[in-house]
């Protein structure tokens, strides 16, 4: 790409104006899930006998009566023509990160030398993808391709263009799960089942816990054009290389602030698109860093949560295009600003309308509030290192431990009055009355503005896992994760300790100890149990990582080694006695975890040698000529001590580029020589752990040399546009 190329891409974007966005005249109210088939299009598709039996399913996980599927079938098919639709999917989750469909239409044969629109219940319930083409670890090899796809009834039929999309799960031939969503359920209905049981000390009629998730989606922004000018980003979603703008973050100035023209134009668009496909949107706003921006919605039962943020992901991408954006979901484009992260906020509901993570107004419902807080924590400490491990990957490794995103130690944030709360619990009486304040009023001395209602608890950004009011916030997901990932590893741990505080407190009451006082000796012994993972402090602090240390927490940082985790045999046994996952479906994950790292890694290094050689080097050697000749054409004009002189920084600026090129040359071979060896290890474990020990470092060397020569080659001259060009959106 020439320079002149560049600033013409530079300037077209630009240029740009917002794309205008034809409002609809509905309320958001009216449109709201205008392409999914919810229970309002049930009830008007569906007989009330078959409405009835697929609303149980739905509601109370009764097993799916294939009698019925002929007619729910039927009744999505009028529907979805009704709409234009011709084509119908299975919508699944492989272990990809994103999503994948196989569109078929609805033809069949009339036996009449003509076509018939068909869609049976057959074709609604199960599918058959090719397993051996998804990644699995070796479950599926390429002579075994059979795998299924199965219909998920409790989240929404919904329709994207002209096809009908199912949400499904995706087994292989012997049963194995090879998706996101199929452990997923299964980790939510162990968590059902656990705290349904121990919410019965408190609430004896209830039946039901629900698992919510609000995730908050943070991404970038880049015009279409500067993107398509970094082969980087279009290749491997970060730039490599590139040295920081004068300005970046540093004001903060972006944060909260005006959302550009553009900008705003695309998230009106985004949100209308959403909302018809009943996403709830709720928050738009600027991040920290320029160009970034964040999405929250309402929160969702965590399955539903989960298949929309993908959805979400998915539309963001085709949004853009239309406004001449590129989204950018890497947790890390740009070195030294804030990279993005999906915060997860998670909590128990029971079906009697109780939160479970939520202060009560009886000294009982308080006791089931610091149940349930202690348990989840007594979880999250059990199982911090596999919990680190469900939202490790090689792009989110990048954004960890940085002073802008949660440490790679999973630590718990309580706030000031819990963490004395469970302090006074440890050591108090067991017939003292249980007492627990929620929200305060909090009076300022301004007329003008009325009285304050706080929480309980202040906000630790630096936290992963911070209790915020009546929920936790896992803080550590990345941007381009999905969040089932994240969810059923919590899940599956919260539920395995309420599983067995539930055993513990039955015998003591077997023994003919009261209710009240089994369950605050056993709420005790996990209070001190837990302890460890509770940390109000700086979580980036050099100090926190070896006091964590000293506490027993996983301050492991090698993306491949934290992998391990879901291997362990605390892990293992955790997900067989949930029923979540077997063994072997753990090992199959982390064979896939493990090389999807090394193809990551090794794409980068790849399109590092690249660039090095065919854009930094020509460019850098192309304006050391320049200095060059300008030094002889001095000596020609002045004598010998003035051109010497004159020459001096331009001596200095042809030596280091001399020397910064070669050291360039000189790594790159060695990065390539890095990857040969790695490649020729068999196991793909220590592979992935070759790539981040001997390669990583290398493209870091070759990033170090690049940085610097982009700060002295003329700015004409240097092809790739630089951060102060991709980060400002005009």
């Amino acid at each position: 790409m020439s320079s002149n190329l560049r600033f013409q891409v530079v300037e077209e974007a630009f240029k740009k104006k917002a794309v205008e966005v034809a409002t609809p005249k509905e309320r958001p109210s009216e449109y709201f899930g205008k392409y999914v088939f919810n229970r309002q299009k049930m009830y008007k598709y569906l007989s009330a006998d078959v409405y009835q039996k697929l609303v149980d399913v739905i509601d109370n996980g009764t097993r799916l009566d294939r009698s019925i599927a002929d007619a729910v079938a039927e009744g999505m098919k009028r529907w979805a023509m009704e709409m234009g639709v011709t084509h119908y999917t299975h919508w699944f989750q492989p272990l990809t990160e994103g999503t994948a469909e196989k569109h078929d239409a609805f033809v069949e044969h009339d036996g009449k030398g003509g076509m018939v629109e068909n869609f049976s219940g057959k074709l609604l319930v199960q599918q058959e993808p090719d397993a051996s083409s998804f990644p699995n670890g070796g479950i599926r090899n390429t002579f075994e391709a059979r795998g299924y796809s199965a219909w998920d009834p409790t989240s929404p039929v919904f329709i994207i263009d002209d096809t009908l999309c199912i949400p499904t799960i995706f087994i292989s031939y012997t049963g194995e799960a090879l998706d996101y969503k199929a452990p997923l359920l299964r980790a939510l209905h162990a968590v059902d089942k656990a705290a349904t049981e121990v919410c019965k000390y408190f609430y004896p009629k209830v039946q039901k816990v629900t698992c919510n998730l609000g995730w908050e989606q943070e991404y970038f922004l880049v015009d279409e054009g500067l993107y398509s000018a970094r082969p980087d980003l279009m290749l491997t979603g970060r730039t490599l290389m590139g040295h920081e703008s004068a300005k970046n973050q540093q004001m903060d100035d972006h944060y909260f602030g005006t959302i550009p023209d553009r900008v705003q134009a695309f998230m009106k668009d985004l949100e209308i698109q959403a909302l018809e496909l009943a996403i709830p949107c709720k928050t738009r706003h600027n991040e920290v860093a320029p160009n970034q921006f964040e999405l929250a919605p309402i929160y969702e039962e965590c399955n539903l949560a989960v298949d929309h943020n993908m959805l979400l992901m998915s539309l963001m991408k085709k949004v853009a295009r239309n406004h001449g954006f590129r989204v950018l979901l890497h947790e890390k484009p740009f070195d030294g600003i804030n990279g993005s992260g999906k915060h997860n906020n998670w909590s128990l509901a029971a079906d009697n309308g109780v939160l479970l993570h939520a202060p009560g107004k009886t000294a009982e419902e308080n006791l089931r509030f610091v149940v349930f807080i202690v348990e989840t924590l007594k979880a999250v400490y059990l199982h911090n290192g596999l919990l680190k491990a469900s939202i490790m990957s090689a792009t989110n490794a990048h954004r960890l431990g940085g002073n802008e995103a949660p440490p790679a130690i999973i630590s718990s944030f309580l706030g000031k009055q819990l963490s004395e709360l469970l302090d006074h619990i440890e050591q108090m009486d067991t017939k003292e009355v249980f007492n627990l304040k929620g929200k305060q009023g909090m009076a300022l001395d301004i007329p003008q503005i009325p009285e304050l209602v706080i929480d309980n608890t202040d906000r630790n950004r630096t936290s992963p896992f911070a209790f915020t009011g009546n929920r936790f916030e896992f803080r550590a997901i990345g941007s381009e994760a999905n969040c089932a990932s994240a969810m059923i590893a919590l899940n599956s741990a919260v539920a395995e300790v309420l599983t067995d505080f539930k055993q513990r407190v039955d015998a003591l009451i077997d023994k003919g100890v009261s209710k009240l006082t089994a369950l605050l000796d056993v709420l005790r012994e996990d209070i001190v149990i837990c302890k460890p993972i509770r940390f109000d402090g700086n979580g980036y602090s050099e100090e926190w990582v070896k006091e964590a240390s000293r506490r027993g927490l996983d301050t492991e940082k090698s993306c491949p080694l934290v992998f391990e985790r879901y291997l362990d045999d605390t892990s293992v046994k955790m997900f067989e006695n949930t029923k979540v996952m077997t063994r072997k479906e753990l090992e199959a994950r982390n064979e896939v975890k493990w090389e999807t790292y090394v193809k990551k890694v090794q794409i980068e290094a790849r399109v590092m040698g690249d660039l090095s050689m065919n854009h930094i080097i020509p460019v850098s050697t192309h304006y050391q000529s320049q200095l060059i000749r300008n030094v002889q054409s001095m000596k020609a004009v002045f004598d010998e001590n003035k051109a010497a002189r004159l020459s001096v920084r331009n001596m200095k600026l042809i030596e280091e580029i001399a020397e910064r090129t070669e050291r360039i040359e000189q790594l790159v071979d060695e990065l390539t020589e890095a990857r040969r060896v790695a490649n020729r290890i068999e196991s793909i474990h220590h592979r992935a752990i070759a790539y981040h020990d001997t390669v990583e470092p290398k493209m870091e060397a070759i990033r170090y040399e690049i940085d610097h020569l982009e700060m002295i080659v003329e700015d004409g001259l240097w092809t790739l546009p630089k951060y102060r060009e991709l980060l400002f959106i005009r």
